[in-house]
C-alpha cells in the first residue's frame, strides 16, 4: 500500500493525471485518475434542483460555486490519502446532465434562470418541430426550449448570442471556448451522422419558422462548435484555473477535452460505444442507450430519441425523467422512523435492497408510480408520486421495496418495447449509477425489466466523472488513428472486473405482471395530472 500511495503521490505531483468533473442531478463529482485509468482521488458536492417560477432549475451561483467546492473536496481527498495536492493536470474534461436551456447575451450574461432537462413546459414547441422536421424532437432538448421561448414571446429571445448546455457553460468558464462534444450537441439539435455536425436542412427550416415570428438571428450562430472525442476543445485559462481552484494552486494551460453530456460519459464508462452495445444509466433520471448498426425505420417514434456517441455514431436513446428520486425519499422516511425508534441505520440501503428480493416477484399487488416530474414516455405531463395496492395485496416492507425499485425501471421497460419493435439488436448491456452500488439487487431487477443480461463493472459507482476523466486521457494518450472504441477495449477495460446477471425467469414473469399493474395505475396518474391542469 505504501508503494502504491507513493507512486500515486508522484503522479499527482508530476501532473501525470487526468481529471473528470460531472454535474449530476443531485451531486457534482470529480474523479482524478492515473495513467492506467485507476481512480486516485474523488471529490463531491451535493446539490438539488428546485421548482421556481414554474421551472426546475439550479441558481447560477450554485453552477459556479458547486464546481469549486467539488474540486476543493478532491484536493482534500488527495491531501488525506497522499499528502499532496494537484498543481498541474495532464488534461481535464467536464460533463453534465444533458439538454435544458442556458441562453447568454454577447457579454456572457445568463438571460434567464437555467431550465433543466426535467422541465416539460415545451410540449407545443416539441410537437411543432417534430412535425416540421419529420424527426422526433423531445421536450427537454435545447431547441424545444428556445422555440417555446419564441412561441411565448419571451423578451430575452432577441438578445441571445450563445446557447449551450450545462457542460458547455462550465467548459466556457474553464477555457473561454463555446464548444461541445457531438454527443452533448445531439441533445441540443439533431446531428447529421454523415457530417457529425448539426443537420443543415433542419437548421434552415428552424430559421424559417423563427423568422415568421419576428426572430432574425440564425440558430447555427448561437449553437456551440461541435467536436469529436479525442479532439482538443481548448486549454485551461488563467481565469478558468481560478474558477475551478480559487486558492490559486492549480496551474493553467492543460488541454481540455470536448464537454460531454451524461449519456456520453455513461457510454464511455461502460465501454458501450460500438454498434450493438448498450448501457443503462440510472440516477435521478434513467435512460438506455443502444449504438445502432442501421437507421431506424421510423425516426418520428416519440419513445426513441436519436442522439450520438462521443465519436458521432448514431444512438437510440430511451429517456425517462424519473428514476431514484421517489425511492430515495421513501428510504429517507424509513431512516427517520428508525431514528425515532432508536434503531441503527447502518447500511440502510443495502439492507432494504436485499430485503426487496424476498418480496413477491410481482410485488404482491403493490404498485409504485415514482413520477416526481412529468414522464413523456408514458404521456404524463406533470407527475405525482403514487403508491397503490389492490384489495388483499400483500403489503409488507419486502414488497414495498421491491415495487419501489422495480418502478425505477418500469417506464424504461415500456419505452424499450419500441426498440424491440424496431428490431434493434443488443449484444452487450452495461449498467451504471448509484442504484447499482448494492450488489445484485437492482442489476437483477433491471435484467428482468429489459429481459436481457445486464453487466455491472467495478467502476459502476464512479459513473460519468470517471468516464469524462477517461475521455480526457483518450485525448491525451491515444495512438495515431486509434478509435475511442479500440482505446477503451485495449487500454481501459481489459483488466477491469465485471459481473453479468442473466434474467431470472420468475423475475421476468413477475415484472411482466407488474407492468400490467403499472399501466393500470397510470390511468390514476393521468387523471391526477388532468385534474391539476383543469384547476
Amino acid at each position: 500500500m505504501e508503494n502504491t500511495n507513493a507512486s500515486a503521490a508522484r503522479a499527482i505531483e508530476a501532473g501525470d493525471v487526468t481529471l473528470g468533473i460531472e454535474y449530476g442531478s443531485t451531486r457534482i463529482k470529480a474523479v482524478l485518475i492515473g495513467a492506467s485509468h485507476e481512480v486516485l482521488a474523488v471529490g463531491t458536492h451535493d446539490w438539488e434542483n428546485s421548482l421556481a417560477d414554474g421551472y426546475w432549475t439550479y441558481p447560477k451561483s450554485e453552477l459556479d460555486e458547486g464546481i469549486a467546492a467539488t474540486y476543493a473536496s478532491l484536493k482534500n481527498d488527495c491531501r488525506e490519502r497522499y499528502g499532496v495536492v494537484p498543481h498541474r493536470l495532464g488534461a481535464l474534461g467536464v460533463s453534465a446532465m444533458m439538454h435544458g436551456y442556458l441562453p447568454f447575451d454577447e457579454a456572457g450574461n445568463l438571460l434567464v434562470a437555467f431550465r433543466t432537462w426535467r422541465n416539460t413546459t415545451t410540449t407545443r414547441a416539441a410537437r411543432e418541430l417534430s412535425r416540421e422536421f419529420s424527426f422526433h424532437i423531445p421536450e427537454r432538448w435545447s431547441v424545444s426550449h428556445v422555440y417555446q421561448a419564441i412561441l411565448d414571446g419571451e423578451p430575452h429571445v432577441s438578445r441571445i448570442a450563445h446557447l449551450t448546455t450545462l457542460a458547455g457553460y462550465a467548459h466556457w468558464r474553464l477555457t473561454g471556448e463555446w464548444a461541445l462534444s457531438v454527443g452533448d450537441a445531439s441533445g441540443m439539435f439533431p446531428i447529421d451522422s454523415r457530417t457529425h455536425n448539426y443537420d443543415k436542412a433542419m437548421l434552415e427550416r428552424f430559421d424559417a419558422l423563427a423568422s415568421e415570428k419576428g426572430v432574425f438571428w440564425k440558430l447555427e450562430d448561437l449553437l456551440p462548435r461541435v467536436l469529436l472525442a479525442g479532439e482538443c476543445a481548448g486549454h485551461l485559462s488563467e481565469e478558468g484555473a481560478r474558477f475551478l481552484d480559487p486558492t490559486g494552486e492549480l496551474e493553467p494551460g492543460c488541454p481540455v477535452c470536448p464537454p460531454e453530456g451524461d449519456a456520453g460519459t455513461g457510454m464511455i464508462a461502460t465501454n458501450s460505444v460500438a454498434p450493438r452495445t448498450g448501457n443503462v444509466s440510472a440516477g435521478t433520471s434513467v435512460f438506455s442507450m443502444v449504438v445502432l448498426e442501421h437507421p431506424l425505420k421510423d425516426a418520428t417514434r416519440p419513445e426513441i430519441d436519436l442522439v450520438t456517441t462521443p465519436s458521432g455514431d448514431p444512438v437510440a436513446m430511451v429517456h425517462c425523467n424519473n428514476c431514484t428520486s421517489d425511492l430515495n425519499e421513501w428510504v429517507s422516511l424509513l431512516v427517520e422512523y428508525g431514528k425515532l425508534m432508536g434503531a441503527s441505520n447502518d447500511d440502510v440501503y443495502q439492507r432494504l435492497f436485499e430485503l426487496a428480493l424476498q418480496g413477491d416477484a410481482d410485488c404482491g399487488g403493490v404498485v409504485s408510480v415514482p413520477f416526481v416530474s412529468g414522464e413523456t414516455v408514458v404521456g404524463v405531463g406533470t407527475g405525482r408520486p403514487l403508491v397503490m395496492r389492490k384489495p388483499g395485496a400483500h403489503l409488507g416492507l419486502a414488497n414495498f421495496m421491491r415495487a419501489s425499485i422495480m418502478s425505477c425501471f418500469a417506464a424504461l421497460a415500456l419505452g424499450n418495447e419500441a426498440l424491440r419493435e424496431e428490431g434493434v439488436a443488443i449484444e452487450r448491456l452495461y449498467a451504471h449509477g448509484g442504484i447499482f452500488k448494492t450488489p445484485v439487487v437492482a442489476q437483477r431487477l433491471l435484467a428482468a425489466a429489459l429481459e436481457a443480461p445486464v453487466t455491472v463493472m467495478e467502476t459502476a459507482g464512479e459513473g460519468g466523472a470517471w468516464g469524462q476523466a477517461v475521455a480526457a486521457a483518450y485525448m491525451l494518450r491515444r495512438k495515431e488513428g486509434q478509435s475511442l472504441s479500440d482505446y477503451l477495449s485495449s487500454e481501459v477495460f481489459g483488466s477491469l472486473s465485471s459481473t453479468t446477471l442473466e434474467p431470472v425467469p420468475a423475475d421476468v414473469e413477475g415484472f411482466r405482471s407488474y407492468l400490467g399493474s403499472f399501466r393500470r395505475a397510470l390511468v390514476a396518474e393521468k387523471a391526477a395530472d388532468n385534474q391539476d391542469a383543469n384547476n
